[in-house]
């Protein structure tokens, strides 16, 4: 029972939906609902406020660039026969909620917006080898849209370019194997998520509507999760995300051919460690902590997401009441500061400093 109890607490915990993470990574593609006892199914929630500011190099100030956003997920597991299960997961993977205020005539960035939405959903299946050895794999159906206005003197030519981008569906995949031993609650599990390429419908405002078709590849990333009693009771968890950032470019053909084929959008890729531990305090209440990391890379970042590098708390209560499980996390990220620029080579165009994130997620789950 200690790994069911705190087990729940450890999922909720290893995701970046309670905080603010890089690039404009979201739900951290959790599989962790694969790993459950029996048939079970799970409904989760969080809210996210972020507190994204600074000034620009002209003193004006950006006002709170940020916009709060809610998670939603859904998961379903069951079991197949004693070595095959599989499992049904929808998450938001990936978004962006930017708007910079000011006077686009008088302010670097101001009336800049970025709106972006990504919702998935998973059908993974997980074979057991052995009685300690599973892999795991299957498709992943993404939808995705997007729009973006360029305004402020900081875009020269471009200010009050917009994009809009109409939704699209495609397909991915993911494939890992896991390690696993019960008695002590020790598990090691390692997930890939491929890139996932989409073609959206376009239309680019540039004094004149210009239609089009756009590609663009959300990136591929690896999830390496990890867990394991250390006393009666007690588990000490943790994750390595990493997330290809840098290959996610947004060209849209009229802003390609005025700028010699630039991205709106430039990110680095991103590596994110979360260690925490959980104690069983008796049949009804377990707790857990954790400590997330991703490290400052760069301070020149696109105004689009306008933050280098986090360090984040992360506290969890889970409550069981008979098939019932419970879990409410809170979360407060630190955000690194970072310096939005625009050009090439980039030219510093604000610096934002001071930044955090608070998060509160729920999830539900029963047992059956």
């Amino acid at each position: 029972m200690r790994k069911v109890f705190i087990g729940a607490a450890a999922s909720l915990l290893c995701g970046t939906s309670l905080g603010h993470a890089g690039g404009i990574d979201k739900s951290g593609q959790s599989v962790s609902a694969l790993f459950q006892e029996g048939r079970y199914v799970e409904f989760s929630m969080g809210r996210v406020r972020p507190s994204i500011s600074g000034t620009d190099v002209l003193s004006n100030p950006t006002g709170d660039v940020a916009g709060d956003y809610t998670q939603l997920g859904f998961a379903y597991k069951a079991d197949v026969n004693e070595k095959l299960s599989y499992a049904v997961i929808l998450d938001q993977p990936f978004g962006a909620d930017i708007a910079y205020g000011g006077n686009p005539a008088a302010s670097m960035l101001g009336g800049t917006l970025a709106k972006a939405d990504a919702t998935a959903a998973s059908v993974l299946l997980r074979y057991k080898l052995t009685d300690r050895f599973a892999v795991h794999g299957g498709l992943r159906a993404q939808q995705s849209d997007a729009g973006i206005t360029l305004s402020g003197l900081a875009y020269g030519p471009f200010n009050g370019y917009s994009v809009a981008l109409d939704q699209d569906l495609a397909l991915g995949y993911s494939v890992g194997a896991s390690y696993e031993i019960p008695d002590i609650a020790l598990r090691v599990a390692l997930t890939y998520n491929s890139e996932i390429n989409h073609e959206f419908a376009t239309v680019e405002q540039t004094g004149i509507p210009v239609p089009s078709v756009t590609s663009v590849t959300t990136p591929q990333s690896v999830n390496l999760d990890a867990q394991t009693g250390i006393a009666k009771d007690t588990l000490l968890f943790g994750q390595v995300r990493w997330v290809e950032w840098s290959k996610f470019k947004l060209s849209p053909i009229a802003f390609a051919t005025a700028t010699g084929g630039a991205s709106l959008v430039n990110l680095d890729d991103t590596v994110t460690y979360t260690l925490g531990v959980g104690r069983k305090i008796n049949d009804t209440w377990s707790g857990a902590a954790s400590v997330s990391y991703e490290k400052s890379s760069d301070p020149v970042v696109s105004p689009l997401a306008p933050s280098d590098g986090r360090l984040g708390v992360t506290l969890a209560a889970v409550y069981t009441h008979g098939n019932m499980k419970i879990t409410t996390g809170l979360n407060y990220t630190q955000l690194g500061d970072a310096n939005p620029s625009t050009g090439t080579p980039p030219v510093t165009r604000a610096v934002m400093t001071g930044s955090s994130a608070m998060g509160l997620g729920v999830k539900v789950g029963f047992s059956f």
